[in-house]
């Protein structure tokens, strides 16, 4: 038996070499690994890899001997019966500080509201959205030289540049097998029964001009490997255009391959999502569903499980040129049935449009996931969807998938909920950059204990081409509102690990509202722990005065401000009383733009304020209130 020595959470592969020849080795044939380790007995399965070349990855949760024995769906003296193993040692503390990832993969703290890296250090995801991450548009170079911000960077170069601003998570689409700069229009829906659409793709131009430019190409999602899945598909008339889903092709993911595994050696997760929604009909409605899907999301899920990663199998940021968000139930809870969860413990999630507890059901629907998000509704009105993740039967960490994007469009609806503006928003303005506050620190304080994956416009889409204005990707690096995003997790950090016990409660603050449903100025947010010793806040441009009510009557509290502009507190604190009510009223904000604060008890004995209320003088006239000013509700007018 072979025994290498890894570390704990390396990567280590089980490579194998068929002996039989298999017409189609994707949909043919399964192989796994019965793997044991100290506490761990589990089948990890594998997945092709071109060729007669299978891999089992595989890494270890604890330090100490790990072995395994290989199995298969057919008999085949190359897959089966070959046992190994390996002996796992732990990380040094200075080497997990050189790069987090070493701490372990991701998952929920004890609570389920939050995130920690396997050895218990918290996690907050500040993410950005590079969803052409697997393709041409984030390239890949073998060398490690540092190219400066511009068109010659690599994916590289901004991965390093992200680190600098203090991001730990990318996210991407892996798959867009439908789209290509093919000449044909970028929406494309088939005349049948379904009314099936193979394909509802970003267009090659502008923005703005995807609103009226009906004719433009879909963008090219290549990479050195060529696309997912081979071709010509079995769509009658679209051969072309849509992929054979029962052929993947390997040498695409290669490509990708490549790509994690530098961003984990460099402190980077993942949120990889296995495919966007507008291709779905085509899956469900001409090849064998749900089987097929399942294949595909398990296929990546054993090519990524020992990868610090986060999984997401559909990308479903609204129900357009799609299937309803869960009909995609079938084929996950299928993937769990029969390959069992993610062996490493990688969460699973999604995106949704608004929040993924009501997209997806609770586990009378589904038995798949274990965090939840908000994303793609992106003003204040959507905040509370956390809130109400935060408070489910079986809570899982949230976050914010999908915030408002600097310089990306955004709807907003009136008060009937219907469709009423679209705005366009604009990265070098401090009205932009306020809805991009507002949604990170909103989101967090009403429940995305969890984080934020944002995003900023050309970046999320990958714009590298001419048609693709007005920014492009290399822009993005030094946007103003880039480098806000981890002061959220400054400021929750602030006092350590007690985050994690947060409820969010807006109604905390009173009043918390000034300003319409849709949008993103006028409001506060706030959490507090349970005995809300800490109360924790944010409020918008245009919020009334701060009063936070609830409180032990008599306490004493240390007000500080949060900049959420430069990431700094400021020097000067304040000590508050509470009222007899258990109010504290905290006065005018700094300035009249957006703030966050925190309000930290100080005192520990249980105080009783036994002096009457005086005029100043020593007199006390009916609690005061014979000084106030008069006014009768007059009677009625009548005509």
């Amino acid at each position: 038996m072979k025994e290498s020595v890894i570390h704990m959470w390396d990567v280590h592969e089980i490579v194998l070499y068929s002996q039989n020849t298999y017409d189609n080795p994707y949909t043919d044939v399964t192989v796994w690994a019965d793997l044991k380790g100290p506490g761990f007995d589990k089948r990890v399965f594998g997945f092709w890899d071109g060729d007669n070349v299978w891999r089992i990855r595989v890494t270890a949760t604890v330090p100490g001997t790990w072995t395994y024995i290989t199995g298969a769906s057919v008999q085949d003296e190359g897959l089966t019966g070959i046992s190994g193993g390996y002996f796992a040692i732990e990380w040094k503390e200075e080497e997990k500080q050189e790069n987090p990832c070493r701490r372990g993969i991701i998952r929920a703290t004890a609570n389920g509201h939050a995130m920690e890296y396997a050895d218990g250090t918290p996690y907050f995801m500040v993410g950005d959205t590079w969803w052409p991450l697997a393709t041409y548009r984030f390239p890949w170079v073998e060398d490690e030289e540092e190219r400066p911000i511009g068109p010659e960077m690599s994916m590289k170069d901004m991965a390093r540049h992200r680190l600098k601003q203090g991001y730990n998570c990318v996210g991407t689409i892996v798959a867009y097998p439908t789209w290509a700069n093919d000449g044909k229009p970028a929406t494309i829906k088939i005349d049948d029964a379904y009314g099936t659409f193979v394909r509802g793709a970003w267009a090659m131009c502008s923005v703005e001009e995807w609103y009226t430019k009906l004719d433009a190409s879909a963008r090219d999602m290549h990479n050195e490997g060529g696309r997912p899945f081979l071709f010509p598909g079995k769509i009658k008339g679209y051969e072309d255009v849509v992929p054979d889903y029962d052929r993947i092709n390997p040498e695409y993911f290669k490509v990708l391959d490549k790509k994690v595994n530098w961003l984990n050696e460099h402190g980077i997760t993942v949120f990889l999502e296995a495919l966007r929604r507008d291709s779905s009909k085509t899956w469900k409605y001409y090849y064998d569903w749900p089987m097929v899907y399942t294949r595909y999301i398990q296929y990546l899920s054993a090519r990524y499980q020992a990868n610090n990663t986060f999984y997401s199998p559909i990308h479903f940021d609204g129900k357009h040129c799609t299937i309803d968000s869960r009909e995609f139930n079938e084929p996950i809870n299928l993937m769990i049935d029969l390959y069992g969860a993610p062996p490493f413990g990688t969460l699973l999630g999604t995106n949704s449009p608004g929040s993924s507890k009501i997209a997806y059901g609770g586990p009378e629907e589904q038995h798949w996931k274990t965090f939840d998000q908000t994303g793609n509704w992106r003003d204040h009105q959507y905040y509370w969807l956390l809130t109400d993740m935060f408070h489910d039967d079986n809570p899982v960490p949230a976050i914010n998938g999908e915030p408002y994007y600097s310089g990306h469009t955004s709807v907003l609806r009136d008060d009937d909920g219907k469709f009423k503006t679209l705005v366009f928003g604009n990265v070098e303005s401090e009205e932009d950059h306020l809805n991009c506050r507002s949604c990170y620190f909103g989101s967090v304080l009403s429940g995305a204990y969890g984080g934020l994956l944002a995003g900023f416009e050309a970046g999320w889409s990958g714009n590298v081409e001419p048609e693709e204005e007005p920014y492009k990707i290399w822009d993005t690096m030094t946007f103003p509102a880039s480098y806000m995003v981890q002061y959220v997790r400054d400021f929750l950090f602030s006092e350590g690990k007690r985050y994690q016990d947060l409820i969010p409660d807006q109604n905390l603050v009173t009043p918390n509202y000034n300003g319409p449903s849709s949008g993103w100025r006028g409001w506060s947010m706030c959490s507090a722990t349970k005995k809300r010793d800490l109360v924790m806040g944010y409020s918008e441009k245009g919020a009334y005065k701060v009063k936070v009510r609830g409180l032990r009557p008599y306490d004493t509290y240390e007000l500080s401000w949060f900049n959420p502009r430069t990431g700094k507190w400021l020097e000067e604190k304040k000590e508050l009383k509470c009222s007899d009510f258990g109010e504290i009223a905290f006065g005018s904000f700094p300035d009249d733009l957006d703030w966050a604060w925190k309000l930290k008890k100080l005192n520990t004995d249980l105080p009783i304020d036994r002096a009457l209320n005086e005029d100043g003088t020593g007199k006390n006239y009916h609690m005061g209130l014979g000084f106030l000013e008069r006014y009768h509700i007059p009677a009625d007018s009548k005509e």
